[in-house]
């Protein structure tokens, strides 16, 4: 759980680091990042065939690797549940396309927990015939990298939203172990009835937090006042990740869905 609002995306300290990606590469890029609506290009430009051909074969395998697990194969029967899949067709009301923006997904060049998420996410764009694209933001990605999602049909945000993106349409936001703040950040751009019916959030156990925060009462509350105001509002079902191959990538993740009347007036919820 991410400690406060002062750092702009969570590093991972354990991802292994390979290719040239340095923690001086990775620094420049959370500097340069530091203010909202930045615009944003990969730090480094130099583009290596070889290593887009080595990470392009690592993709493949994370993809084969969580297309063939128990974890996904459970990972689908819940999502094929009436409980849950209930929820799109009231999400997407008279629209038949969802649109699908992945927040934090880390350097899949340096971190197989980065490649297992990225993977997961493209075979849920395969499985959900409403997902419309999908766009990806984080300020660690090299050009290899893009390169490589490319190759999967992601496209890039080209400016740090910091999560505080407005829907316009029905959104899809896939955000496994982002900071804290992100989702407060997303809910606060949202504040009202109609954008929060619009989303759908696959991230961080909102419930979890609430049970750490009623434990710890540590500073986090203050980054996740929003989360704590929807909390009772938002309908949650957490996924199983059910081996150890799977269990660092996806812990603690679940489906988010709100359902608010229409004319609720948020003012009246306390942040």
């Amino acid at each position: 759980m991410a400690s406060g609002c002062e750092e702009v995306w969570t590093l991972v300290t354990n991802r292994r680091r390979n290719g040239g990606r340095t923690r001086r590469t990775i620094e420049q890029a959370r500097q340069k990042m530091e203010t909202l609506n930045q615009p944003w290009t990969p730090v480094d430009t130099e583009i290596d065939s070889q290593g887009e051909s080595k990470l392009m074969e690592k993709m493949q395998n994370s993809m084969k690797k969580v297309r063939g697990s128990e974890f996904y194969n459970r990972f689908l029967g819940q999502l094929e549940s009436p409980l849950l899949s209930a929820n799109f067709p009231r999400v997407l009301g008279s629209t038949s396309k969802l649109g699908m923006v992945v927040y934090g997904i880390g350097s899949i060049e340096a971190s197989e927990m980065s490649r297992l998420q990225l993977s997961l996410a493209i075979l849920l764009r395969e499985n959900l015939d409403c997902i419309d694209g999908m766009e990806i933001f984080d300020p660690i990605i090299s050009s290899i990298e893009v390169k490589v999602m490319e190759r999967f049909g992601c496209s890039f945000i080209s400016i740090n939203e910091m999560g505080r993106r407005e829907v316009m349409k029905p959104t899809l936001f896939f955000m496994p172990h982002c900071d804290a703040f992100m989702y407060d950040n997303l809910l606060a751009a949202n504040w009202k009835p109609v954008n929060l019916n619009r989303i759908v959030l696959f991230g961080n156990s909102f419930e979890k937090y609430e049970s750490a925060i009623t434990v710890f009462r540590s500073k986090v509350a203050d980054a996740l006042k929003y989360v704590m105001g929807i909390r009772k509002y938002a309908m949650e079902f957490l996924i199983e990740t059910c081996s150890e191959d799977f269990f660092y990538a996806f812990h603690s993740i679940s489906w988010h869905f709100f359902d608010l009347d229409p004319l609720m007036d948020l003012r009246i919820l306390d942040l």
